[in-house]
């Protein structure tokens, strides 16, 4: 196995000395102490009072993390990560909007999402929030209510709601498996998953019979999801279909913990991160091992993760392209293992996510706070540059 992801010179080879230095003044920014914490609060409100910073975004966090505006202005960023051997999975980053009016806008959206995947050989997924197509309350009541789960529900509105939001996703699937194009689906917050695990598994029943169409994603910070992926995978194998898997670390741990603490249950994030990396990589390895009938996504940017997802395709003698295994970082951050990997014949993606400016601000503000904690990120980032940049002075 001859992969290094200290190797900068494959990870950057896409970017021109200006563009480095552009991402090194970015990564330099968020690395201040309070720029991030005051720049998150900030933003958003100076954007909704209509002064004229869209030009500065643009230039600067925008073109960091994400691919454009529209689907079309995506095409150039497709395009060059082609060049490298690197896949798009692409996003329709908007949120926030309420209503079942621009829930419909949204699935109409995905659909053409899906549609335009389906003219690139480079797009092999799309992601998807059931939170852009549904109530966060409606979740939130289904959750917590059994009766519903049962099929028993007095409030007949809201059994009607849930069935437009079923009739959303299943209108992408559709779409989606007759274009041959991955639907991923975005874990949310513990008090709203529980239906979206059920929506899961009722559209890998219908829609992964021959391959894998639809993906879950679970999060391993949370101390039950490895047991939730054995059930998951023997539920696949007593119903006939492939199980789809996105493995995450997970998004929303303060804001669990916070709720836990305040409504008196346990927690359901793990004790320590040793427990969380422990649990990714016993998931990792079921998934590579049970590569028949699991198909799987290690979206991560620990480098130790990625590094044991290629050493376990070695371990059980599989291609490092396998069809069923593919790896995956957001685009903007850790290039030195995505291109390393890419470079090794991996399959390997940038999560590439659209929309206007101001409709991906939350995107972007968790962006932002993701490097600025995330074991150290943005000073990895910056270590990288700083390598690369010296690299070629003195190559």
């Amino acid at each position: 196995m001859n992969i290094s992801f200290d190797n900068t010179e494959n990870a950057f080879a896409y970017k021109t000395d200006k563009e480095l230095k552009q991402s090194k003044f970015l990564f330099n920014t968020m690395d201040y102490p309070l720029f991030v914490p005051i720049g998150t609060r900030l933003t958003p409100f100076i954007m909704k009072t209509g002064l004229p910073v869209d030009g500065i975004i643009r230039n600067t966090i925008f073109k960091q993390f994400v691919g454009g505006e529209s689907l079309e202005e995506t095409a150039n960023v497709v395009e060059m990560l082609a060049q490298y051997k690197v896949q798009v999975i692409l996003d329709y980053a908007v949120e926030g909007k309420q209503g079942e009016e621009n829930f419909e806008n949204a699935a109409n959206q995905f659909i053409k999402v899906v549609e335009y995947a389906a003219t690139q050989d480079n797009i092999p997924f799309i992601s998807i929030k059931i939170t852009g197509l549904a109530r966060f309350g409606l979740l939130q009541t289904l959750n917590e209510a059994p009766r519903i789960r049962s099929g028993i529900h007095d409030h007949e509105a809201e059994m009607q709601e849930w069935e437009r939001v079923k009739m959303r996703m299943h209108r992408i699937c559709a779409v989606a498996a007759e274009k041959n194009v991955g639907v991923l689906i975005d874990a949310e917050e513990t008090w709203i998953q529980d239906p979206v695990d059920r929506l899961c598994i009722e559209l890998m029943e219908k829609y992964n019979k021959q391959k894998a169409i639809v993906y879950n994603t679970i999060q391993l910070y949370r101390h039950d999801r490895l047991r939730f992926l054995r059930l998951s995978h023997r539920i696949a194998k007593e119903q006939g279909f492939i199980l789809g898997m996105k493995l995450v670390r997970g998004a929303y741990m303060e804001k669990e913990r916070a709720r836990a603490i305040q409504n008196g249950y346990e927690s359901p994030i793990q004790p320590d991160k040793e427990s969380t990396d422990r649990d990714f990589d016993a998931a990792t390895d079921y998934c590579i091992s049970n590569v028949t009938d699991i198909s799987v996504i290690i979206a991560s940017h620990n480098e130790i993760s990625n590094l044991y997802g290629v050493e376990l395709l070695a371990k059980y003698q599989l291609p490092y392209n396998h069809p069923h295994v593919h790896f995956s970082q957001l685009f903007g951050m850790s290039d030195n293992i995505t291109f390393n990997l890419a470079k090794a014949g991996c399959n390997v993606s940038k999560y590439l996510p659209f929309g206007p400016i101001r409709d991906v601000i939350p995107y972007l503000m968790r962006r932002a706070q993701e490097n600025s904690s995330l074991n150290g990120q943005t000073g990895r980032e910056l270590l990288l540059i700083r390598k690369e940049l010296k690299r070629r002075k003195t190559a």
